[in-house]
């Protein structure tokens, strides 16, 4: 669940809410109740999810891709340590 920063106009009470991402903003500062302005954030990045991630193949390892594991070991690995 991603997470907002608020910032109230009227006392400067800053915080982070987590909410969903079709939620409607907060509108009442938890402080003084003045109003809450959301501001825009950098974020937390995202995570990919799925097979063929990372350059391996569909054992798992990209040994028998690129000939170099993700990890640096000299040979295939047993299993990915990425879940793939």
């Amino acid at each position: 669940m991603p997470k907002y920063e608020y910032e109230c106009d009227a006392c400067g009470y800053r915080f982070e809410e987590s909410q969903g991402m079709n939620d409607e903003p907060l509108a009442e500062c938890p402080q003084c109740k003045g109003t809450l302005r959301r501001l825009i954030s950098a974020g937390g990045g995202f995570i990919v999810k799925g097979s063929g991630g990372r350059g391996s193949s569909a054992s798992g390892c990209s040994f028998q891709d690129t000939g170099e594991t993700c990890c640096g070991l000299g040979k295939p690995c047993e299993s990915s340590p990425y879940g793939d």
